[in-house]
């Protein structure tokens, strides 16, 4: 009876929460970003790691802990203990500086970044379900040019774009070996990106409105394999392997052309759409981890990630797209989880990344990414006193390839609250 009981509450859970992460994020969802780089490809790629990976700069391939849900890879679900049943939610706050040609603005932006459970099924089977963004798109500027020949004409190019995918992902880790365990997660992809471009005059000529609208609606499959080995009693190292799933997406691409006099009022309007489907690709992904951890109170990490965008499928012949590499390192450190004095039972922890461009843009490669990070995982006093808040602060550089092209400068604050609590005790009575 108290088996069927933990069965259908977990049903229930899971229900509520699938529907409320229906309810978070409208279709399409609200951009989180202002880049202008997000234009181009599938916008800006979001990683799968929660507030806790990005204060050790992104790693999670290798880390094993029961304390904390790691999406990045699969086999890392079945070291959940038998006791919890742990609930992940996150947020950021972004705000950017970008410079072009001497020329500065600033943006700020929030996002609803994750929601995920993890519980146990059988003492070697974990199960993870997951709601993470997969990229974001999210710009407005605009350009204005004399008109060749005419010296009193001038053009303005106008650009926008909206949108985001987001994936919702169910996955089991398996404990083959008391140290080796495998791992796979599967789901659901979609969302709605919009890109814009209107072309206007200074005169009553007809002004020129190019879009084109992706919606996407298709699947992701991700597969872990993490391997420890002890070095003595207190120490081990583990390695982590992951591959990401790539093919083409199912999509639908709508493409026009709107000519008209008055875009809020027009007398007339001409319009020019076709459908282009699934024309749209999801690269392979191949990554490998290695952590260290030292009596449960030192942890030390780096991850390596190969994204084979080159060989994703783009509308065009695809030029677009080049390979993009990340190389993310970490650290944490625990002082004294039993310790009485409250800052001993702190987490600290720091981390770096660097990250090649997966774009070609017209006359160059797109911008590299590198980011520094810090934070704090802060014990919380509640029901079974295993809650964490995970406060995570992020400057990331986002640096163009030719000297003259735009930089952005941002900085990120995340917050994350995970419920560790220890739902399947059995109680005994004397």
């Amino acid at each position: 009876m108290l088996l069927r009981n933990k069965i259908l509450l977990t049903a229930v859970l899971t229900g509520s929460w699938l529907t409320a992460t229906a309810q978070l994020t409208p279709y399409p969802p609200q951009s989180s970003t202002n880049s202008p780089y997000t234009r181009y490809g599938l916008g800006e790629l979001s990683d799968r790691g929660f507030a806790n990976n990005a204060a050790m700069g992104g790693v999670g391939y290798g880390l094993r802990y029961s304390g904390h849900i790691n999406l990045t890879n699969p086999a890392a679900y079945s070291s959940v203990d038998s006791l919890s049943f742990m609930f992940d939610i996150g947020m950021s706050l972004k705000s950017s500086n970008y410079k072009e040609n001497g020329i500065s603005s600033n943006a700020k932006n929030a996002s609803f970044d994750y929601l995920a459970i993890q519980f146990r099924l059988h003492k070697r089977l974990g199960m993870a379900i997951g709601f993470t963004p997969y990229s974001t798109v999210g710009y407005n500027f605009s350009t204005t040019s004399p008109v060749s020949g005419s010296e009193d004409v001038t053009a303005t190019n106008t650009f926008q774009g909206d949108g985001g995918l987001q994936q919702v992902t169910a996955g089991l880790g398996f404990k083959i070996l008391d140290n080796l365990s495998i791992g796979a997660s599967a789901g659901y992809i979609y969302g709605s990106l919009s890109y814009q471009n209107m072309v206007a005059f200074n005169t009553n000529s007809d002004a020129t409105y190019v879009y084109n609208t992706l919606k996407i609606k298709s699947y992701v499959a991700d597969f872990g394999l993490q391997y420890t080995q002890k070095i003595n009693k207190t120490d081990n190292i583990t390695l982590g392997l992951v591959y990401g799933l790539g093919h083409t997406l199912n999509s639908t691409d709508t493409r026009g052309i709107r000519v008209t006099d008055n875009l809020t009022n027009p007398s007339y309007s001409s319009v020019n759409e076709h459908k282009i489907k699934n024309a749209y690709g999801i690269p392979h992904t191949f990554g490998v981890g290695l952590s260290y951890l030292r009596n449960n109170r030192l942890t030390i990490a780096a991850d390596y990630t190969l994204q084979k965008w080159s060989s994703a499928k783009y509308y065009t012949p695809s030029t677009m797209y080049k390979d993009r590499s990340k190389i993310a390192l970490g650290a944490e450190i625990l002082p004294n989880p039993i310790g009485r004095n409250y800052l001993q039972r702190i987490r600290y922890r720091i981390g770096a990344n660097y990250a090649t461009p997966y774009l070609n843009l017209p006359q160059c490669e797109g911008p590299s990414e590198y980011s520094i990070s810090a934070g704090f995982g802060f014990p919380l006093y509640l029901f079974q006193r295993n809650t964490i808040l995970n406060l995570t602060g992020q400057y990331i550089r986002v640096n163009p390839s030719t000297s003259n092209m735009l930089s952005e400068n941002r900085f990120v604050i995340k917050l994350g609250l995970t419920f560790n609590e220890h739902w399947f005790m059995k109680w005994k009575v004397n």
